[in-house]
């Protein structure tokens, strides 16, 4: 009688759990990076609206201290604040002494591009007064 030779089958089991632990690992670590990314965009956006709210803040100080428009050249501050900055879009609008200033910025991924993901997308928002200094709204 011949017998076949018995196959040896421990090490296959080690190596799937090895490939899932890999796969596993590869995924936590895209997700580490990219939500960086996220964090990342979303600090820009904010700091962006923030600059540009400051901006037209002082703007209109400077303005209404000095009688002249201090919308105006609010508006056209914050604008031009926000044309200075990168990859950063934003609006800019007057309501009642208030400027508010809305942005968006947008980071690229890497490893969530693999997936059809290619940017994650943050928001900004700020507000700054229109008023002379001393003066209340």
């Amino acid at each position: 009688m011949i017998s076949s030779p018995r196959l040896d089958e421990r090490g296959q089991s080690v190596s799937v759990f090895v490939v899932l632990m890999v796969a596993a690992l590869i995924m936590t670590a895209g997700l580490v990076v990219d939500g960086g990314q996220k964090v990342a965009a979303s600090s820009r956006a904010e700091a962006a609206a923030a600059g540009a709210a400051r901006a037209a803040g002082n703007a209109a100080a400077t303005q209404a201290l000095a009688g002249s428009d201090s919308v105006g050249s609010a508006m056209t501050a914050a604008r031009a604040f926000l044309a200075g900055e990168t990859g950063v879009t934003g609006s800019v609008s007057v309501s009642s002494g208030v400027i508010t200033v809305r942005t968006e910025y947008r980071a690229p991924t890497l490893f969530l591009s693999a997936i059809g993901v290619d940017t994650v997308a943050a928001s900004g928002l700020a507000e700054a007064n229109i008023v002379a200094t001393g003066q209340s709204r």
